[in-house]
């Protein structure tokens, strides 16, 4: 896994692949469970879930965090709503009320274009609180960044997801 992510990551710069050297898998909080497709060229697609508690301007929040979402690059454009479809029946049996998951601005285009099948909701204009997954005496414990939210309703409608511009991961990014 550590490989793979070396070479998905890296092509979009060198510090996206560097959590991954040496044989870590995962590069904020480690996942609960992952989702792992495989053909004949090794590991083919990635995506890691983790429960936790985050707060929506305040309000807290059960969701499962989908993460460390990864397509080996001869595969790109057929993963994302195929990896999503894979993990929906571990979503309902964990009996999540949603999933939840951020990516970067840079995503917009695809990512909006998977929400048009009205799975996902694709929101923006937020702010998103994490912790940094190791202390640092030159940075501070948390940051905050502008990212597209992506909530997927599980147990409950996207209408019972709480209104509110900035979401408060309780930790690191998955």
């Amino acid at each position: 896994l550590t490989e793979f992510f070396r070479k998905t990551y890296g092509p979009t710069g060198a510090f996206n692949a560097k959590p991954f050297e040496g044989s870590q898998s995962w590069a904020g909080a480690r996942p609960e469970l992952r989702a792992i497709a495989y053909d004949s060229s090794g590991v083919a697609a990635h995506m890691g879930l983790l429960r936790r508690f985050i707060k929506v301007d305040g309000v807290d929040l059960l969701v499962a965090e989908l993460g460390l979402y990864g397509v080996r690059p001869d595969l790109e454009g057929l993963g994302i709503a195929h990896s999503i479809h894979v993990m929906l029946p571990a979503l309902q049996e964990l009996q999540v009320p949603f999933a939840f998951g951020t990516v970067r601005n840079q995503l917009r285009k695809h990512i909006e274009r998977f929400g048009r099948y009205g799975l996902v909701t694709v929101m923006s204009g937020l702010s998103v609180r994490s912790t940094l997954p190791h202390a640092r005496l030159d940075k501070p414990p948390t940051r905050v960044e502008d990212a597209l939210v992506i909530v997927l309703p599980v147990g409950r409608s996207i209408s019972d997801w709480p209104a509110g511009t900035m979401i408060d991961r309780n930790g690191p990014e998955l």
